[in-house]
């Protein structure tokens, strides 16, 4: 029979911020084992949480970012979340051969909808004909949604990503996840608690501020430990990545562009790229980025333009690519991977008046590339909030409206992740306390068997 388990997922955490700010964190951690995790290239969300869960890494599950270019259709897509994009068997499906009884609530890990999880809740927003975006969450079965909102309010999408990022997103997931495992009882349990990812990506590390972030997402854990220990459950913590500090971004797909090699088209006076006319462009994601090389012919000269470009530490080919593990289909004909305290934008623009109004506004689904810009309100807005609110009341209202809040100057972010050379003190970290044994590091796509230990040892 398997024990109960839940796997909490504190992004962001590394050794280096476990200590006097995290109290709950630091005494699990003494009372039981600590290693640090070398994560899958690239190291981002959804390529190390379905490492993670599968065992694989991206050259087989075929999560090669959390987005890529979809050559038959021509568009870049990013956070996408059907789980039938992971390709191999999950720790949950594993878990039932060896007992039937095995049941899974997934609290948030990414590519949660339409698996074979029990229970499972993620973020949905609505998005309304008027063009406005409410905040909502999807779930396995419907009625979950349903019952966790009216006990607990709206998800709030707006501290869960964006200018508002706040511990609140956080707080709800952790409070959704005490109700939905004591109405369900699950066996296995994953939760997935961004905030001090996000503190961590605007400011960086080192910054006067994230002693109090530290506090507040121990507090939330600390919540989350109290809850599972009355009701023994086994519990262990982990991190996807560690944030590294960065100074600026770099702009490949400018680089590109100057060569001749990217494509634009114009839209009232506007900029957008053009994937399927391009011979060549890159899909930026935190410190990685895949080259894409419509033109074969081109390969030679594109990956040429691309070492020489500063701040790019590697250029890996489908060779070089196999030996990193990311040789798969869906992956660019490059794979560049950034220096140390710098990260990729996916901008393509060469005069910020030629932006697309979209890089001005939240908006993850249409921008070809992560942008964590959306962290911040512009600082050159006079009176940010005045501004805000005259929008929002425009939105109720029923006008349609753009949110053209966020700024466009990269220098702005400070923390970022994706590379895998990472020095100890910015490695993500697994905590346990159930028979962990062996090495001080560990491989992330090792994770999958700590859960199965878990649940049957």
């Amino acid at each position: 029979m398997a024990h109960a388990t839940v796997v909490i997922n504190i992004v962001g955490l590394s050794g280096s911020l476990i200590g006097e700010h995290t109290p709950r964190i630091t005494a699990f951690a003494r009372a039981g084992r600590l290693q640090r995790l070398v994560p899958v290239l690239p190291a981002v969300t959804c390529s190390v949480q379905s490492s993670m869960l599968t065992g694989l890494p991206p050259r087989e599950h075929g999560i090669v970012g959390n987005g890529w270019y979809h050559r038959t259709q021509c568009e870049v897509q990013f956070w996408k979340q059907s789980n039938r994009l992971v390709q191999g068997e999950k720790v949950w499906e594993t878990a039932r051969q060896r007992d039937s009884a095995v049941t899974c609530l997934n609290m948030f890990w990414w590519y949660n909808m339409y698996s074979s999880a029990d229970w499972s809740v993620t973020p949905r927003p609505q998005y309304r004909a008027d063009g406005r975006k409410i905040p909502d969450c999807y779930s396995r079965p419907a009625d979950l949604r349903d019952a966790l909102q009216r006990e607990l309010g709206p998800f709030p999408l707006f501290s869960f990503w964006g200018p508002g990022a706040s511990i609140e997103s956080s707080r709800w997931i952790a409070r959704a996840t005490q109700l939905a495992w004591q109405k369900h009882r699950p066996t296995l349990t994953l939760v997935y608690l961004p905030h001090l990812d996000y503190a961590l990506q605007k400011v960086g590390p080192e910054h006067a501020t994230i002693p109090s972030e530290l506090r507040a997402i121990d507090a939330v854990v600390g919540e989350l430990l109290d809850f599972f220990a009355q009701r023994d459950v086994r519990v262990m913590l982990l991190s996807e990545y560690g944030i590294e500090p960065v100074d600026d971004a770099v702009h490949i797909n400018r680089v590109l562009r100057e060569a001749g090699w990217l494509e634009v088209r114009e839209e009232n006076g506007r900029e957008l790229l053009d994937a399927g006319a391009s011979r060549a462009f890159a899909v930026a994601d935190h410190q990685v980025a895949h080259v894409y090389v419509n033109d074969e012919a081109l390969h030679s000269q594109v990956r040429a333009a691309c070492e020489k470009s500063p701040g790019v530490a590697e250029v890996l080919d489908r060779a070089a690519q196999r030996n990193a593990g990311i040789d798969h289909a869906r992956a660019g004909e490059l794979v560049l991977v950034s220096e140390a305290r710098r990260w990729f934008s996916y901008d393509y623009w060469l005069d910020d008046r030629r932006a697309p109004d979209f890089a001005r506004t939240v908006d993850i689904h249409r921008k070809p590339g992560y942008d964590p810009l959306e962290l911040f309100i512009d600082p050159a807005i006079a009176l940010p909030k005045v501004r805000l609110a005259w929008k929002l009341l425009r939105k109720k209202l029923g006008q349609r409206t753009l949110f053209d809040v966020i700024p466009l100057d990269t220098r702005l972010v400070r923390g970022s992740h994706g590379r895998v050379d990472q020095t100890a003190e910015h490695q993500p970290v697994l905590i346990t306390q159930h028979g962990q044994s062996g090495e001080d590091e560990l491989r992330c796509t090792a994770v999958r068997d700590v859960m199965l230990s878990y649940l049957f040892d």
